[in-house]
């Protein structure tokens, strides 16, 4: 039982590692941001489609369940487009922590929408993590396009967390990469439209940037992290989720050079104090 645990503890971390790379993939592109997920929606479909074949996975869904997995998609699809606004608007930092409201969230909608046990500790770490973002944050005027970032970067975190607390029932029932084989369908479906707003050419131009957003933190990276649902509740997944950013300023100040600041790095410890602070505390609830 031990063992386990920690090996689904470091399962959630590399998924968050795969999914942090999202960061610097998404203010590097330079496409309009529908059309850069679009794309990455498609492409991961396609991936993911091959390799459920591969492994045998079975695509058929009941019906009572196809609403569910349908919204989902659509919840998916609006919080990636609005997390990609607010790098676009802002940067990785600010980009990655105001999508991280979600485990406050979270902590309060899954009480009701799954009828969990409310537990205050969730709170106080949803807190922790909050006065985290608020160091790890370099700069937030909101006389600019900033306050406008942090604005979408709350909506993806709305947009997730309901996501997520409607996929927490169905990865006990079906794989975690066949749920998120039918959701990357629908957001490229509804996306597609989109893809003839700009020359073919400027899409051939960034081609190995948008399959790396499909390959490694889209069908890797959210994969790994929906299968991480079996194991938790999604309040402690969302916490331990935490740490993401972390990744995602690293990465940033290595391939963007967006180098943190000390308040910075005071934010990452507060954040990653509550994930380990998580971690031992569901540890022992198992």
């Amino acid at each position: 039982m031990k063992n386990n645990h920690i090996q689904h503890l470091l399962e959630i971390n590399l998924a968050m590692l795969f999914i942090a790379t999202s960061g610097a993939l998404g203010r590097y592109v330079q496409l309009p941001v529908t059309v850069t997920i679009g794309i990455r929606a498609i492409l991961a479909f396609v991936a993911l489609l091959f390799y459920c074949k591969w492994k045998g996975f079975s695509l058929k869904i009941d019906k009572k369940d196809a609403l569910v997995i349908f919204l989902s998609g659509l919840l998916m699809g609006v919080h990636w487009i609005t997390y990609f606004y607010a790098l676009k608007l802002s940067n990785v930092a600010i980009g990655m922590l105001s999508i991280f409201t979600y485990p406050v969230i979270t902590a309060f909608l899954e009480p009701f929408l799954l009828k969990t046990k409310f537990q205050l500790v969730h709170l106080l770490l949803a807190v922790l993590v909050l006065t985290g973002m608020y160091f790890l944050s370099p700069t937030l005027d909101f006389e600019n396009k900033y306050t406008i970032a942090i604005g979408f970067g709350v909506l993806s975190a709305l947009a997730y967390s309901l996501r997520n607390i409607m996929m927490k029932k169905k990865v006990s029932k079906y794989n975690g990469s066949m749920l998120m084989t039918y959701q990357t369908a629908i957001v490229g479906l509804v996306l597609f439209p989109f893809m003839f707003s700009v020359p073919f050419e400027a899409i051939l131009n960034q081609w190995e940037v948008l399959v790396a957003l499909a390959i490694l933190t889209t069908a890797i990276g959210h994969t790994m992290f929906l299968m991480t649902f079996k194991h938790f509740n999604i309040t402690t997944v969302s916490i331990l989720s935490s740490v993401q950013p972390v990744y995602g300023i690293l990465i940033g100040a290595l391939f963007l050079s967006e180098i943190p600041k000390g308040t910075t790095i005071l934010g990452g410890l507060l954040i990653l104090s509550s994930v380990v602070i998580e971690s031992i505390r569901s540890k022992r609830a198992t």
